[in-house]
């Protein structure tokens, strides 16, 4: 199924630019008339993919940061976020609740967990010095809608 409206943000890996990315996808999604829940899930989502790219993806230098998002005739979103930093070594133990490979303690090893709770699907490739990709996915209901995905009129192209 084609997306029936997209978006593209590119930006570096500054810490300023977490809430930056937050808000573009949340304002892009708001075309949707997502419940408050929906849209902190997805802000809350599209946070921690963010930090991962800025901390753990490029530690020590400054880098790009992709984020794409498009929204499906079903009412489906999907949101991908990508760095072309370090990479993840071992994906599944990075996707394992407490696991960090900060050595300050800084960090608790909850980003995909949180990830993965605030959204319907998630995925994650990886490959070592070549970065991380996130794929997340979630399904926006209609107001007033139990159970049936929410159906849309084209909401047009960028």
């Amino acid at each position: 199924m084609k997306f029936i409206n997209e978006m593209r943000l590119c930006f570096p890996s500054r810490s300023a630019n977490e809430g930056f990315a937050r808000t573009a996808v949340s304002s892009f999604l708001a075309q949707l008339d997502p419940t408050i829940e929906e849209i902190s899930d997805i802000r809350t989502a599209v946070s921690e993919a963010v930090t991962n790219c800025i901390v753990h993806g490029y530690p020590d230098q400054v880098g790009m940061i992709t984020v794409e998002a498009g929204i499906k005739e079903d009412g489906k979103v999907v949101i991908r976020i990508r760095d072309k930093g370090k990479g993840i070594a071992d994906i599944q133990q990075a996707m394992e609740p407490m696991f960090t490979t900060c050595e300050t303690g800084e960090r608790a090893g909850l980003g995909f967990a949180v990830m993965e709770s605030f959204t319907d699907r998630l995925r994650v490739r990886s490959a070592l010095g070549k970065g991380t990709t996130v794929t997340m996915e979630k399904n926006i209901k209609t107001r007033g809608d139990s159970d049936e995905p929410a159906k849309r009129k084209d909401a047009g192209t960028l």
